[in-house]
């Protein structure tokens, strides 16, 4: 059966999508368009270029992440030097590792700009910081003056998984001159609203993978230093817009993936964790379609 699917963030916790994907796989379904914020965007590109999800496994699980960690070269024997940099780069580590590995898997099945996808068939979420407003990549490109059909899709994928202060962001010229893009989570993690909206008849179901345990609710946030208040900062931002929209009609059609315990850029993930998250995202998609009703 044709489906459409959305794919949230989530860092490294991103193994847990590639589960949830077998086991969508394995029932039959197939996607026809696909959309994603950071790492659900990886997981989108990957199915929109034809990867089955077994080959993503193994894709990922012969990656190692620490690799895509592509720290600045410096001739200043400082040990804080990295944390400096910081400071006029704006991010740890470069993203050229992390692009030049997306850009390697999606020619290897013949693809290099989105004008090699059907239209529509994949979307990313990016945040404009310059601009202050969310981007659908490769939708709203032509903002900047540039063609969206002939931009690079590993580009978009990269600018989606800037995550702040850990990849340096993406400096975007447009006519207006440089735009800094960094992660989508940060206006929208999960956007199920580009394929599931109220009054707009779907052209398919649409199915929602969502790296969280609960549905349209969370425990509140324990802010007693400077550190919690900007992790609850950066949590509100990057889940609100989104908790905003889910109600529970919508939660009917997202697959919800608990996974406590592993942080976003834990990118030294032990074998044992990796297939934790791919074992607990194939469990709970299962139990879910065990008893959807699309």
């Amino acid at each position: 059966m044709k489906i459409d699917g959305v794919f949230s963030g989530g860092g490294i916790k991103g193994f847990a999508l590639i589960g949830a994907y077998e086991e969508i796989e394995s029932c039959g379904f197939e996607f026809v368009r696909v959309a994603g914020t950071s790492a659900g965007s990886i997981v989108a590109a990957l199915i929109a270029a034809g990867y089955t999800s077994k080959e993503i496994y193994q894709l990922v699980d012969e990656l190692d992440p620490t690799k895509l960690l592509d720290p600045r070269k410096t001739i200043i024997p400082f040990k804080f030097t990295k944390w400096l940099l910081l400071y006029w780069k704006l991010g740890l580590y470069k993203g050229n590792e992390l692009e030049r590995w997306l850009k390697e898997k999606l020619e290897a099945k013949g693809l290099k700009t989105f004008s090699d996808l059907p239209p529509n068939a994949l979307r990313v979420i990016a945040s404009d910081l310059s601009n202050g407003q969310m981007v659908v990549l490769p939708d709203d490109l032509e903002k900047y003056g540039i063609s969206p059909r002939s931009f690079s899709i590993a580009k978009a994928i990269r600018m989606s998984c800037s995550i702040p202060y850990f990849f340096e962001p993406v400096r975007l010229r447009s006519t207006n001159g440089i735009n800094i893009l960094v992660d989508g989570g940060v206006l929208s993690n999960f956007p199920m609203w580009l394929f599931d909206q109220d009054h707009v008849k779907k052209v398919r179901p649409v199915l929602g993978i969502k790296l969280s345990a609960n549905g349209y609710e969370h425990s509140k946030y324990k802010i007693n230093n400077g550190i919690e208040l900007f992790g609850a900062l950066f949590a509100t931002m990057k889940d609100a817009h989104d908790s905003r929209y889910i109600s529970k009609k919508h939660a009917e059609n997202i697959i919800f993936i608990p996974t406590e315990g592993i942080f976003t850029t834990e990118f030294q993930l032990t074998n044992e964790k990796k297939q934790a998250l791919f074992n607990v995202g194939r469990e709970h998609a299962k139990r879910f379609l065990n008893k959807w009703t699309y």
